[in-house]
């Protein structure tokens, strides 16, 4: 259960942002998507708040249409997937398109690359990966030489979980962003959301600026519960409903531990 906050004047403060997951592989099932969960913590920390992810097909209209939709509505679109050498890795031009410039060599990252690679093998295919929209900026890449890159909002990363989260680091420290989230969290083994329902939406109306959620979990060993999750903008009111969240749980009879529940 989500108790959403009612008043998010301060959330607007801060920079949004959209994640769009780009891959056939990940419609499929093929592959398990788990930079949505890296990228979702970091941009909280760096107070950006993350308010849609969209998972998209390699289709070129499709991508284009997505881009030239979420760029303008969010202060910060990242991409994931679809940079690499292959004939479906086709982000790179579609962003090209959606901001009506040519796709062409950038030269520095067509010489970096070409030093990367062993004499003679730098073909065709990963030629690819030295074309940038123009006017783009390269995101460094120190696991495998060729980058991400910037364009306006728009920040195109791999979609390899490692490579990815080593061009977000580069690229983070030049992120605008706004005030960090807060959160806090406590849990209860045996507790179940209909018996605590009642009292979780007193507190968040004592809150109203802040997301107050439960979140049922299961162990291995078949035991389930309830996590109580507390977030946003202003610390000390953050604090204050955390420590009420901890005492409704203790008044309904079960052992409140802090932080979130072990897998």
């Amino acid at each position: 259960m989500m108790v959403h906050a009612t008043g998010t004047e301060p959330a607007a403060m801060n920079p949004t942002a959209c994640i769009l997951v780009i891959g056939n592989e990940i419609l499929s099932g093929r592959t398990q998507d788990v930079n949505v969960q890296y990228l979702a913590r970091r941009l909280s920390e760096l107070g950006i708040t993350l308010s849609e992810v969209r998972i998209i097909p390699d289709h070129r209209d499709i991508i284009v249409t997505a881009l030239c939709d979420v760029r303008a509505r969010f202060d910060h679109v990242f991409t994931t997937g679809g940079i690499g050498p292959t004939h479906d890795d086709i982000t790179a031009p579609c962003v090209a398109e959606a901001f009506g410039v040519p796709w062409v060599v950038h030269p520095e990252t067509y010489r970096a690359l070409e030093a990367h690679f062993a004499p003679g093998t730098f073909n065709a295919a990963r030629q690819r990966m030295a074309t940038l929209p123009q006017g783009a900026t390269p995101i460094t890449n120190p696991v495998s030489i060729a980058p991400g890159f910037s364009i306006g909002n728009v920040h195109v990363l791999a979609g390899v979980p490692r490579i990815m989260q080593a061009m977000f680091e580069a690229l983070a420290p030049d992120l605008p962003r706004g005030t960090p989230v807060t959160s806090r969290s406590w849990y209860a083994l045996d507790l179940f959301e209909g018996g605590l329902a009642a009292g979780l939406s007193e507190i968040q109306d004592r809150y109203p600026d802040l997301d107050i959620g439960s979140y049922p979990f299961g162990r291995p060993d078949g035991r389930r519960g309830v996590a109580l999750v507390c977030k946003g903008l202003d610390r000390d009111s953050v604090l204050a409903a955390a420590d009420e969240t901890r005492a409704l749980i203790a008044e309904l009879g079960f052992a409140p531990v802090e932080g979130e529940p072990p897998p």
